[in-house]
């Protein structure tokens, strides 16, 4: 018997937990919000709020405010000096870097040891549970999982705190037994050099018994190509003959299939998607056929949602898990014991199923193209990008949008700049059915782009090879939880980045 299948018995009891999602979902998310309310009850928060009289969750949203960063910054700032039972109870060490606001480069998240172990860690270990029930052939745990995370931000540290990348305040904490079915080693896995940690990360795994992978698509690839370069493999599965599963976050996986399938062509190979972010684990695909992942609903998070058309509203329609529609896009609110409170996260969903809830995400609630009243979203781009690959044989590694607000012609469109690992058979071609997805996708944008008046057809600027990456790096932004932003309202970044591509 395989060490797998002995393993895999440990799992049973949280598959038979899981399967409750179906039908408990409502009395699960009632028990995190008491349970949440309870343990914060005697905070500076919990006093100020009065959690102590909140019996009912309508008690709970009239007593409590929407939070940006902003709002929460001086609570978290006087943590990182070292006060105690502020957000949560007892001080907290740890904080997850992220990408900032208008007003700060970064925001630090509070990642308290309850969030670690409720949520951060519980996430790996479902995404397992739910990969073994329909995989009764894996060999998981006969090899090594390489996980490729970020480094510690010790320029931010503080006396009493100390900031990192979400990924490596989990290596930084994970139980020393992981380390007997993970790489790279602790030494490489921080490293901040993210061409260095890839380097040696390729080296040191070249005959490691690998049989899955974590970790953002984008980057995990750039790892994947070393390999092959210092191996001379034509394919992952001749390094890896045993890897299985890869189980990718953090950017949408839609761009970057196609190559994936052309790096590993093992037949066994699966691919799982998860929505682990600096404010708690989310989501979990549990089934390979289809890309809608399951709200973990006994995480410690509770869960709200404020429809999009009415994020800008003075008094938004906000409503918990039971509240929400299918096929509407939501902004993601959660109170977490993190110590954060009815916050919103910066990303939008769109639930397909209720029975039980199951979700895509659908982008960011600043990560769109909204100029001209198009209301464009990612999850529109990814559609559009993958019917163009499609029709003309592209392959798409990176891409930004942005508007054009009037050239020296005075029109209007949007811009893309799009590196390719595959070119198209022609850009016009390409850009055609990009156009054209995008109408047939969104409304919105059809109605703009009818007869040219208020847009005109979008524009494809081909990215020379590495120009993100270059980017990317001029920033010091490689590796780890940093992203390329996908659309944006403002010509901010696609500005910068044109300039790397003369």
């Amino acid at each position: 018997m395989s060490i797998t299948k002995l393993i895999s018995k440990g799992f049973i009891p949280r598959q038979r937990t899981l399967l409750t999602y179906d039908t408990q979902a409502e009395a699960l998310q009632a028990e995190q919000l008491k349970k949440l309310i309870a343990k914060a009850s005697h905070t500076e928060w919990g006093v100020k709020h009065d959690y102590h009289s909140i019996r009912t969750y309508e008690e709970y949203a009239l007593r409590v405010p929407v939070q940006s960063y902003d709002d929460i910054k001086p609570y978290v700032e006087r943590m990182r000096h070292g006060e105690s039972n502020v957000l949560w109870p007892s001080q907290v060490k740890w904080y997850a870097k992220s990408s900032g606001t208008t007003n700060d480069k970064s925001k630090f998240i509070p990642v308290t040891r309850d969030g670690l172990k409720q949520m951060h860690y519980m996430g790996p270990v479902d995404c397992v549970a739910y990969y073994l029930m329909t995989r009764p052939d894996s060999r998981f745990f006969d090899g090594k999982g390489l996980i490729l995370g970020g480094s510690h931000a010790p320029n931010y540290n503080l006396k009493h705190s100390l900031v990192g990348d979400l990924s490596a305040i989990l290596i930084e904490n994970m139980n020393p037994l992981a380390n007997f079915i993970r790489v790279p080693s602790k030494e490489i896995a921080l490293l901040s050099d993210f061409e260095e940690k890839m380097e040696r990360i390729a080296r040191s795994t070249i005959n490691t018994n690998i049989t899955n992978i974590s970790g953002v698509p984008s980057w995990m690839m750039a790892v994947i190509k070393r390999v092959l370069e210092i191996t001379g493999a034509q394919s992952l599965d001749e390094v890896w003959p045993n890897l299985e599963i890869f189980f990718h976050g953090g950017v949408s996986f839609a761009p970057y299939r196609e190559t994936y399938q052309q790096l590993i062509r093992g037949s066994r190979m699966q691919y799982r998607e998860t929505y682990n972010a600096s404010e708690g684990f989310f989501g979990v695909q549990n089934d390979p056929a289809d890309p809608s992942m399951m709200l973990m609903l006994d995480y410690g998070v509770f869960y709200e949602f404020i429809p999009m058309d009415e994020l800008d509203k003075p008094n938004p329609n906000i409503v918990p898990l039971t509240g929400v529609e299918i096929g509407c896009n939501y902004a993601v609110v959660i109170s977490n014991p993190c110590g954060l409170w009815r916050y919103m996260i910066g990303d939008t969903v769109r639930f397909t199923n209720k029975d039980p809830y199951k979700f895509v995400i659908s982008g960011r609630t600043k990560h769109f193209i909204n100029a001209f009243g198009e209301e464009l979203v990612v999850e529109n781009a990814e559609k559009g990008l993958q019917a163009a690959c499609a029709a003309t044989g592209a392959q798409v590694s990176e891409y930004s949008a942005a508007p054009v607000f009037m050239d020296a012609d005075a029109k209007c469109r949007h811009q893309w700049l799009i590196e390719f690992s595959v070119a198209p058979d022609s850009i016009e071609h390409f850009t055609q059915v990009l156009d054209q997805t995008l109408q047939q996708v969104n409304s919105d944008y059809e109605a703009k782009r009818y007869k040219d008046i208020t847009l005109q057809c979008l524009e494809v600027v081909p990215a020379r090879a590495n120009l993100f990456h270059d980017w990317l790096k001029a920033k010091g932004k490689l590796g780890g939880q940093h992203k390329v932003p996908r659309l944006s309202n403002t010509r901010e970044h696609i500005d910068e980045m044109l300039k790397f591509n003369e």
